[in-house]
């Protein structure tokens, strides 16, 4: 007589092999999304915003092939891999927002929570700080100056939120972004005179 039951034993094997085997499909997955999300950034630092957008449509196909597994196995959105790959893209939608509108606001998707936004936001002033070297290269004071003053006001919100764990590394991150946006237009501004 066994003290196990088999039956159920074996009920649980099945499952964590569907779970194992899901998970690394949305890790493919995940990890062609970031991929994407990354090009499309690239691509806006080229503006070429046809090929960002065709990138981020490529990125969304993939979100919502993983969302199809996670509608089964709900645990798969909580995999680390989708989250970063979420995070480049909410990076990537922010900076394509930047350029095209000249703000930054929200961007939606079923599983952005306030920790992807937060994280994709900090990111994104290391994007615009890129920029910002570029449109001081080209001579163009007026735009760095701006930048300047998007970062800084990014940082004063995230300021204003006290945040704490993964995303206080980020927001660390973020300020070391204005500190070199601050580098670059005083640099660009005792050039000019």
């Amino acid at each position: 007589m066994s003290v196990v039951d088999k039956k159920y034993l074996e009920t649980v094997r099945r499952q964590i092999a569907a779970y194992e085997a899901a998970r690394r499909e949305v890790i493919k997955l995940a990890g062609d999304a970031l991929s994407a999300s990354k090009r499309s950034i690239f691509a806006l630092h080229r503006d070429d915003r046809d090929g960002a957008a065709a990138l981020l449509a490529e990125a969304e196909s993939g979100f919502a092939r993983v969302r199809q597994a996670a509608d089964k196995i709900p645990d798969l959105v909580q995999e680390g891999s989708y989250r970063a790959a979420l995070e480049e893209y909410v990076e990537a939608r922010l900076y394509q927002r930047f350029l095209d509108k000249g703000d930054i606001g929200e961007v939606t998707g079923r599983d952005i929570d306030y920790e992807i936004f937060l994280s994709g936001l900090s990111d994104l002033t290391g994007e615009l700080q890129r920029r910002q070297v570029r449109l001081a290269t080209e001579g163009r004071v007026e735009e760095v100056g701006r930048i300047k003053e998007a970062i800084e006001e990014v940082i004063d919100e995230l300021t204003a939120m006290d945040l704490g764990g993964y995303l206080r590394n980020k927001f660390d991150q973020a300020k070391n972004n204005l500190r070199r946006a601050e580098d670059v237009l005083y640099e660009v501004t005792i050039r000019r005179k």
